[in-house]
């Protein structure tokens, strides 16, 4: 068994349009650096100066990174691992 990784829209161009992809790592870092090997370019859309860019949001199991460790937050097979860029926008309110 291993991680499943669920890719965005905006980063399945990397992934060969897959909506998930398998990885492998005992931290979201190694599993970064194992995506990086099979989906070339896609960590430099993950991480800038070595820490998840600001506005792509990580979930293990539904926990966001952020408050479990960051990058060094421990995963392991059966995992499912999401990225979430940020969305913002919205409509003008027309009167």
């Amino acid at each position: 068994m291993a991680i499943e990784v669920r890719i965005p829209t905006i980063l399945r161009p990397l992934t060969g349009g897959e909506r998930a992809v398998e990885g492998k790592g005992s931290t979201v870092a190694e599993l970064i650096d194992q995506l990086e090997l099979d989906h070339e370019g896609i960590k430099d859309r993950l991480l800038e100066n070595g820490e998840a860019r600001r506005f792509v949001n990580m979930y293990v199991n539904d926990e966001d990174i952020r408050f479990t460790g960051g990058l060094e937050t421990a995963v392991a097979d059966g995992d499912t691992v999401v990225i979430l860029p940020a969305v913002a926008g919205g409509a003008a309110t027309l009167s």
